[in-house]
C-alpha cells in the first residue's frame, strides 16, 4: 500500500528447501520453481536427533531466503505421524512430540537467525490426507495437550515463529482456521505466540469468524471477498474494531520486521550448501541391519548396482514442498567415485520406476549381474506416486516389481545390501534375504553421496528413527480408527501413539523408535541422578557415561525416557524427555547430562486444566532406542498439588484410603464397622485379603446397611462433612 508506506513481502514453500516460483507462479505451488538447495525432507532429518545440525539447516535455508528476496519460508511442519499412511509423513518429523517441539524449535530459530520468518504448520491435529479439509478430528483434551499440542508448543515457546499456519482440518467440531481455543486461548494467551495465524492455502472456512478466532491472514487471495465480508462485520457490529485492530498490528509487525531485517545484495554459496546437505544426509541415515558386518564394502572386487533409484534418485516428496535442486548426486556415479579404481562396478535398472509391473528383461538383466558379481547393492522403496501431499497411501509395501526383484537377487547373490527410499516406513517380508539395509529416507539433493560414503565406511551411519516401523499394518495403534468414516475421524487410541503403544503393549515392531546401528560400539554406565527425593517444583539433573568400545570414531546418540512407576491415570510404559548426540574417538568417554523440571513427570490433568506430577517412584531411563534400555534409576517426586475430591455417599474406601489424611478417618470407620458386624469381623479374621478386597471399592453409602446399625446415616453425613472441610 504505497500510500501508507506498507511494502509487500514474500512468502514461499518450504520446509527442506527454498520453492520460491519463477514467473507469475501458481497459488497451490506446483509450477517450476527457482534453484535452491534440496536438504533432507523432516521424516530424515529428525533420524539426525541432532538440534544443532537442523540449526546449521535453517541458516543456510534463511541465506536462500534473503538472497531470493523471501521473507516468510513455509514451515516446518510439527504434525504428528499417528499412521505410517499419511501422504505427508514425509514432511513431519516424528511420532514423540518432544523430538518433534525440539528439531522444529533448531529449524526455526536458524532460519530466524537470517532475519527470515518461518510458518509453524500444520495447526493442529492434521494427521491425514484423506478428507484434509472437510475432516473432523476427534480427540480428547489430554491426549490433544500430551501428543499433538505438545509436539507445536515446545517450537512456538522457545523458537517464536513470526507465524503459524493453521491446519484445515476441524478440531472437535470447529475448523481449526476459526478454532478460537486453538488460535487464541492456547497459541497467543497462554503459549504468547507473538506473530499472526496464516491460513493453509483454501482452509478458510467462514472468513469473519476465522479473524475473530484468531486467524490474521487468509491464503490465497480470495480477490477482496473476505476483505469485504469483514469491512460488512465491522459495520454490522458483528466484529469489533478493536479484534480488527489487533490482526492488523500483527501482520505489520512482521511486515515491517521482514523489511528490517532484508540484507541488500545477499548471495549464498551454492556448492558450500551442497555440502552441507551432505553431511546433512550422511547423518540422518540408518543403519537397520548389518548382518555379518558386511558394510562397510571393500573398495575392491566386483559390486552389482541395481535399481532404478541408483540412476533416477527419489530424493524428495510430492506436493507445495517439492524444490528444483541447485545440484543433483547421481548415485551411481557416486558410489563408483567413492569406490575408486580398484572395484568393478556394473549396473542393472532391475525394474520400471512408472508401474508395478514385473519386466523380465530387466529381471533377468539384474539376476546375470548380481549373480557375477561379489556383491551386489540393491535400491528399493516408494516412487513418487506412492506417497504425495493430497492423499494417504493404502498399505506399506513396496511395488510388487521391487519386491520380486528382491525374491530374485538373493537367490543368485548372499551379499545383498538394500539401500532404500521412501518417506514412511515399509513393510520388510524380505528383510531374512539381505545382510545389510540402510534406511535413506528422503535425503534430499546429496543423498548419493551421503549414500556412497555410509556404504564404504567414508561415513559412519549415527542416524536413529524418529518414528516405529511395524511389522505389519495392523499393528499400528491408529489401524481401527484410520482415516475414519465419513468426516470423522475418532483418536481412540488416545495418548498411546507410536512406542507409547507398541512398548506399553509389548508388540514387537520391525524396528524400534530410536534404533540405529552404527560401524563401532558403544558401552553406557555411571547413571547418576542429583537427588533422589525431589518435590515437582524442583529439577533433578541425570548423568551417563558413554564409552566407545569399538575401533571407530562414531557417534551415538543417547536416549533417556521416564516411566511413572504407579499412576492413577493410564500412562505410556517410557516417554522421551532428553536426548542428547555424543561424537567418541575409539575408547573415548564422554557424559550425557540432561536436566528434568516438572514436564518431564507430569500428565496433563483435565479437571486441573494444567500439567500434574502425582507423588511416587519415576523411573529415569537411559539406552541406545525404547527398546534397548542400557541403564534405570528410580527417583521419589512429590507433588505440592493436592488434588483432592469431594468426598460423596458413593465414594469408595479405597478412594479414601489412598489420601493419606482421610485414610486415618477411613480406617476407624472400618474398625467401627468390623467391631459392629459379627459376621464381618469373623470374615476380616478368616479371609483378611479377600474382605479388603472387596471393602475398597465398597461405597460409604453401603456402610449403615452392612454395619448391621452401628453406623447410622447420620454419623456417615457427618463424617463426609468433616471430611470435606478443607476442599
Amino acid at each position: 500500500m504505497e500510500r501508507l508506506g506498507i511494502p509487500s513481502v514474500m512468502v514461499t514453500d518450504g520446509p527442506h528447501g527454498l520453492r520460491k516460483q519463477s514467473g507469475s507462479g501458481d497459488h497451490l505451488g506446483l509450477l517450476d520453481s527457482v534453484p535452491a538447495t534440496c536438504f533432507p525432507s523432516a521424516a530424515g532429518l529428525a533420524c539426525s536427533w541432532d538440534a544443532d545440525l537442523v540449526y546449521q539447516v535453517g541458516v543456510a535455508l534463511g541465506e536462500e531466503c534473503q538472497a531470493e528476496d523471501v521473507s516468510v519460508l513455509l514451515g516446518p511442519g510439527a504434525n504428528i505421524k499417528r499412521s505410517p499412511l499419511c501422504g505427508r509423513n514425509f514432511e513431519y518429523f516424528s511420532e514423540d512430540p518432544y523430538l518433534s517441539s525440539e528439531m522444529a524449535a533448531a529449524h526455526i530459530n536458524g532460519v530466524q537467525s537470517q532475519g527470515v520468518g518461518t510458518s509453524l504448520k500444520h495447526f493442529a491435529v492434521n494427521n491425514q490426507e484423506h478428507r484434509r479439509m472437510t475432516v473432523n478430528a476427534v480427540v480428547d483434551e489430554r491426549t490433544l495437550r500430551e501428543i499433538y499440542l505438545a509436539s507445536f508448543e515446545g517450537a512456538v515457546v522457545k523458537a517464536q515463529p513470526w507465524t503459524v499456519m493453521s491446519a484445515y482440518n476441524q478440531v472437535n467440531g470447529a475448523f481449526a482456521s476459526e478454532n478460537n481455543r486453538l488460535l487464541t486461548e492456547i497459541l497467543k494467551e497462554e503459549w504468547g505466540h507473538e506473530g499472526f495465524v496464516v491460513s493453509n492455502w483454501g482452509a478458510v472456512n467462514e472468513r469473519v469468524a476465522g479473524l475473530a478466532a484468531g486467524l490474521e491472514l487468509e491464503m490465497p487471495s480470495s480477490n477482496g471477498a473476505g476483505d469485504r465480508k469483514i469491512v460488512e462485520a465491522v459495520q454490522n457490529g458483528i466484529l469489533s474494531e478493536e479484534a480488527l485492530n489487533d490482526a492488523v498490528e500483527r501482520i505489520l509487525t512482521v511486515v515491517f520486521k521482514a523489511v528490517d531485517n532484508k540484507k541488500e545484495n545477499a548471495v549464498y554459496d551454492a556448492d558450500a550448501h551442497h555440502q552441507l546437505a551432505t553431511k546433512v544426509a550422511s547423518e540422518s541415515m540408518v543403519l537397520l541391519k548389518n548382518e555379518q558386518a558386511i558394510l562397510p564394502l571393500p573398495k575392491s572386487g566386483s559390486i552389482a548396482v541395481i535399481g532404478a533409484f541408483a540412476n533416477a534418485p527419489r530424493y524428495q516428496g510430492g506436493g507445495s514442498s517439492h524444490i528444483k535442486p541447485s545440484k543433483l548426486d547421481n548415485t551411481f556415479e557416486e558410489i563408483t567415485r567413492a569406490a575408486g579404481e580398484t572395484a568393478q562396478l556394473s549396473y542393472a535398472q532391475g525394474y520400471k520406476l512408472e508401474t508395478d509391473e514385473l519386466d523380465e528383461h530387466l529381471l533377468e538383466e539384474a539376476k546375470d549381474k548380481a549373480g557375477s558379481a561379489d556383491a551386489a547393492i540393491l535400491f528399493i522403496g516408494l516412487p513418487d506416486r506412492y506417497e504425495s501431499e493430497g492423499y494417504d497411501r493404502q498399505h506399506l509395501n513396496i511395488p510388487d516389481n521391487q519386491r520380486t526383484l528382491i525374491e530374485a537377487v538373493a537367490e543368485v547373490q548372499k551379499n545383498l545390501v538394500i539401500v532404500l527410499s521412501n518417506g514412511a516406513p515399509i513393510v520388510m517380508p524380505w528383510l531374512g534375504k539381505a545382510k545389510a539395509v540402510l534406511e535413506g529416507y528422503l535425503g534430499g539433493q546429496a543423498a548419493g553421496g551421503a549414500i556412497a560414503a555410509l556404504l564404504f565406511g567414508d561415513a559412519n551411519p549415527c542416524g536413529k528413527l524418529a518414528e516405529t516401523f511395524p511389522v505389519k499394518l495392523s499393528d499400528n495403534p491408529s489401524f481401527l480408527n484410520f482415516p475414519g468414516e465419513g468426516d470423522i475421524v475418532e483418536y481412540k487410541e488416545g495418548v498411546f501413539v507410536g512406542y507409547r503403544y507398541y512398548d506399553t503393549k509389548e508388540i514387537e515392531p520391525l524396528f524400534p523408535f530410536g534404533f540405529g546401528l552404527s560401524y563401532t560400539s558403544f558401552a553406557y554406565s555411571n547413571l547418576k541422578i542429583s537427588s533422589e527425593e525431589l518435590t515437582d517444583k524442583d529439577s533433578v539433573t541425570v548423568s551417563v557415561d558413554v564409552t566407545n568400545t569399538g575401533a571407530r570414531t562414531g557417534k551415538e546418540i543417547v536416549q533417556l525416557y521416564v516411566r511413572d512407576a504407579v499412576s492413577t491415570v493410564k500412562r505410556p510404559s517410557k516417554e522421551l524427555k532428553g536426548f542428547a548426540k555424543l561424537e567418541l574417538q575409539p575408547g573415548e568417554t564422554k557424559t550425557a547430562t540432561f536436566e528434568l523440571g516438572k514436564r518431564a513427570f507430569a500428565y496433563y490433568n483435565v479437571d486441573l486444566k494444567d500439567w500434574h506430577v502425582e507423588s511416587g517412584l519415576f523411573d529415569i531411563m537411559v539406552g541406545s532406542s525404547s527398546r534397548e534400555i542400557a541403564d534405570r534409576v528410580s527417583v521419589n517426586v512429590q507433588s505440592t498439588v493436592n488434588i483432592r475430591k469431594t468426598v460423596t455417599l458413593n465414594t469408595t474406601f479405597g478412594d479414601l484410603l489412598s489420601d493419606p489424611e482421610r485414610a486415618v478417618i477411613a480406617n476407624g470407620m472400618l474398625q467401627q464397622f468390623s467391631e459392629g458386624s459379627g459376621m464381618m469381623s469373623s470374615l476380616m479374621e478368616d479371609a483378611p485379603e479377600m474382605m479388603t478386597a472387596m471393602l475398597n471399592f465398597m461405597p460409604l453409602r453401603a456402610l449403615a446397611m452392612f454395619s448391621q446399625g452401628s453406623v447410622s446415616e447420620e454419623a456417615i453425613h457427618g463424617i463426609i462433612a468433616k471430611m470435606n472441610e478443607n476442599l
